[in-house]
C-alpha cells in the first residue's frame, strides 16, 4: 500500500529539495528519490498549466486566479532579472580587459 503524505509535508519536502537538492532531501527525509522527484515534476506542471494535480481544492475564485497569475508573472520576471544580472556581470568582465 503506497504511503500518503500531507500537502504540508510535500511542500516542506519540495522547499528543502530546492535548497539542498533532491537526492540529499530524499535521504534526509527517508524518502525514495523518485518520490520528491515526482512531486517536483507535478509542481512544475501545475505552475506551467495552472491545473492542480497534487491537491484537491475547491474551484478558485476570480481573485484567486488573478493572484496566481500575478505570482507566476512575478516569478518569471525575477528569473529574467537574474539572467540579466548574470549577463551584465559577464559583459562587464570582458570590458575590464
Amino acid at each position: 500500500m503506497p504511503m500518503t503524505y500531507s500537502d504540508q509535508f510535500r511542500e516542506e519536502a519540495l522547499r528543502l529539495s530546492d535548497e539542498i537538492g533532491l537526492r540529499k532531501a530524499a535521504n534526509q527525509l527517508g524518502l525514495p528519490y523518485y518520490t520528491p522527484s515526482n512531486w517536483r515534476c507535478k509542481r512544475n506542471i501545475e505552475r506551467k498549466t495552472g491545473v492542480s494535480i497534487m491537491k484537491h481544492k475547491e474551484p478558485e475564485t476570480p481573485e484567486e486566479r488573478r493572484i496566481r497569475e500575478l505570482e507566476r508573472e512575478n516569478m518569471e520576471l525575477k528569473q529574467a532579472n537574474e539572467i540579466l544580472k548574470d549577463a551584465l556581470g559577464f559583459f562587464a568582465k570582458d570590458r575590464k580587459k
